[in-house]
């Protein structure tokens, strides 16, 4: 196939968001709508990714730059509709490739549509993409003959026989390397709004007796976004679309509607996930793990055959290495456990590294920030951490010592050495009683 260059446009400013946030920037899956299309777009295979953004929109350029290499983004300073916006990026354009225009907030277009859409164009010189809807009421019909699209008409416009078509417009239209330019160059704004719109291009493509041809898609995937309801039910869709994928691939989801991913997690084979778990950004979990029910992960590797939760919750730059147990109402955050490690119950461990088979006792907590700076906390291979102790970082345990329950351990324990750090008990004989004796108060008992 001839070279492609997909065109995203991406320059409304989103008002129905009602947000400071440009539309094309809020997340579905952890990932931003422009970045869903950009992500699809790579995978197509297309030789050139461009974006045309609104005036004074860097936030929405550097997420661009952040997502892919190469691609080239322009600047629509006025509005005067889609086939305007296109030419704002005319220097992407007459290079021979071919062009597909695309949108900034159809996050679920998938790579797959855009190979379609560029396929489509070795007999056509346009193609358009088409969906058909529960119901077609205020879109575009696409009006054929003899299996050729002759026109895109917007509903106010349309017959009462054209309004029982129910294949309606997408609005991702792809145009031929060759007819491309000349096309839109053609497009004229003699309409109510005086704006240039890219679906006239049918109309003078057939003019010109060029063949022009429409493929189809589902509905949800050309869902565009255009308020917080459709944020939400592009949420939900992408949701189903992911869980149903984590099964295929051979995950177990004890309750599937209730997990929720990220566009990036992954899963390894075997891997058993409970109810009520939530990946954030940047998970991969590892053959044969299990993530227990109502745990939250962000920015985690976990090893093979783990077992996390429940409650329990990784921050990012988490690591754990095969077999570590990471048990109920447990924090970590940028630590690695080495294989077999585990703690087991309410700890929080944060910048630290924790050595194979080591084990960290209940209420143990690694004091890591001093109001200004992160340090470090080292426990070795093997070690004992007994409940309810602090480590107060920076601070090494070596291999295979104990540090004895309540410590609050601030110098480094060398390796097979006991830590214990506490002040030592005392017991005075009848104290209580006479307490209560010189207080007139006899003992209650509950």
């Amino acid at each position: 196939m001839t070279p492609t260059t997909i065109l995203i446009l991406a320059a409304g400013e989103g008002t129905r968001m009602r947000s400071a946030l440009p539309k094309v920037l809020h997340k579905v899956g952890g990932r931003s709508l422009i970045a869903h299309v950009l992500e699809a777009a790579k995978a197509s295979g297309a030789k050139a990714l461009d974006v045309v953004i609104g005036p004074e929109r860097e936030d929405v350029a550097a997420e661009v730059r952040s997502r892919t290499t190469g691609a080239r983004v322009y600047i629509q300073r006025d509005r005067l509709g889609t086939a305007h916006a296109v030419l704002c990026a005319k220097q992407a354009l007459g290079n021979g490739n071919d062009l597909i225009v695309a949108f900034g907030d159809t996050p679920l277009v998938r790579a797959e549509t855009f190979a379609m859409l560029a396929y489509a164009l070795k007999d056509a010189a346009v193609a358009v993409l088409g969906f058909r809807p529960e119901n077609p009421q205020g879109y575009g019909r696409l009006i054929q003959e003899g299996g050729n699209l002759v026109a895109i008409r917007e509903e106010k416009d349309t017959s009462e026989a054209e309004k029982k078509i129910t294949l309606c417009n997408a609005g991702i239209m792809a145009f031929s390397g060759k007819h491309a330019l000349p096309l839109i160059e053609a497009i004229g704004n003699n309409n109510s709004k005086r704006e240039y719109y890219l679906t006239d291009a049918v109309a003078i493509a057939r003019s010109k007796n060029l063949n022009v041809t429409v493929r189809e898609a589902p509905e949800e995937e050309v869902m565009g976004i255009n308020d917080r309801t459709q944020l939400a039910q592009a949420e939900a869709e992408l949701q189903k679309r992911m869980r149903k994928a984590a099964l295929e691939s051979g995950v177990t989801l004890a309750a599937p509607e209730t997990v929720y991913f990220s566009a990036d997690t992954k899963l390894g084979m075997d891997v058993t996930v409970e109810p009520n778990v939530v990946f954030g950004p940047g998970v991969v979990v590892k053959d044969n793990a299990t993530i227990r029910a109502f745990s939250h992960l962000e920015g985690a590797e976990i090893g093979e055959g783990a077992v996390v939760g429940p409650y329990a919750r990784l921050r990012p730059g988490t690591k754990l290495g095969a077999k570590v147990k990471i048990g109920n109402f447990v924090e970590v955050k940028a630590a690695t456990f080495g294989d077999g490690a585990k703690a087991n119950h309410l700890s929080y461990v944060g910048d630290a590294s924790v050595g194979a088979n080591a084990n960290i006792g209940a209420g143990t907590i690694t004091c890591n920030y001093d109001g200004y700076d992160k340090h470090k906390t080292e426990i070795g291979e093997g070690a004992f951490i007994g409940s309810n102790s602090a480590l107060v970082a920076p601070v090494k345990v070596g291999k295979g010592a104990y540090v004895g329950t309540g410590s609050v351990v601030t110098d480094d324990v060398p390796a097979d050495a006991l830590a214990v750090a506490r002040g030592r008990q005392s017991v005075k004989e009848g104290w209580a009683a006479e307490q209560r004796k010189r207080r007139g108060k006899a003992a209650k008992h509950d």
